[in-house]
């Protein structure tokens, strides 16, 4: 990207405008200069005042943003409805990983231990590598959804409100989420896997909860308060 279009840049993601559409348009008139700058080259200018001539024939950046961000259908979902973007969006993926997590430990239950009472057991051979992928999904699950919130909030130049709110919900949700196996009392059938979402009935299970959602939320939290930290730190005085 051309350099004099990084602050049209900053201001463009700062208004909402989705960033496949900010590149889009940055990529456009970077071409626009450039052809503006050969015909004021081949004028007879020098190169710099070349640059600064075809600058403000190409206009200056409230009207090139404006261009932009008046239109609403180029915003980004994350602008538009952020309910949506850091509240039903992160549910939705942390219920789809522990669906998945609970399908992987209830096929394994079945597959590699169809006699025993529990799949919370000593286990060996490729026992170990099928259930530690869903192990790895249902402690991961929060933290790569947490990631992607601040990975989304730092590309889009979000403010801080909506993905902090996310961040608690993802973490408080992966503090609570529990995993029940119980086997009926026909040991023919099939076991029952289900997921509870609880900080638990007593004291202790209570704090373990919080404790785990506390270092959920530190873990996915604190890369992104770092990229905040050093962008404002880069914004000129």
């Amino acid at each position: 990207m051309a350099k004099p279009f990084n602050e049209l840049r900053e201001r463009l993601l700062r208004a909402g405008v989705a960033p496949r559409h900010v590149r889009r348009y940055l990529d456009e008139l970077a071409d626009h200069l450039s052809d503006l700058r050969a015909e004021e080259e081949r004028a007879g200018r020098s190169r710099d005042d070349a640059e600064a001539a075809a600058l403000s024939r190409l206009g200056g950046m409230d009207a090139l943003s404006k261009a932009m961000t008046e239109r609403r259908q180029l915003q980004s979902w994350c602008a538009r409805a952020p309910w949506a973007a850091f509240g039903l969006a992160p549910l939705f993926l942390l219920a789809a990983s522990y669906f998945l997590a609970c399908f992987i430990l209830w096929s394994g239950w079945n597959v590699f231990l169809p006699g025993r009472d529990t799949p919370f057991v000593q286990i060996d051979g490729w026992a170990v590598y099928y259930f530690g992928l869903g192990r790895l999904l249902y402690y991961a699950a929060p933290v790569l959804v947490g990631w992607g919130i601040g990975l989304i909030a730092a590309r889009q130049r979000l403010k801080a409100g909506w993905p902090c709110a996310s961040f608690l919900l993802v973490a408080l949700i992966g503090g609570m989420a529990h995993v029940h196996a119980v086997r009926p009392s026909n040991h023919e059938e099939a076991g029952h896997i289900s997921m509870v979402f609880t900080l638990g009935p007593s004291l202790q299970d209570v704090s373990y909860g919080l404790a785990h959602a506390l270092e959920i939320l530190v873990i996915t939290v604190v890369p992104y308060l770092v990229w905040r930290l050093r962008k404002a730190h880069s914004l000129p005085a």
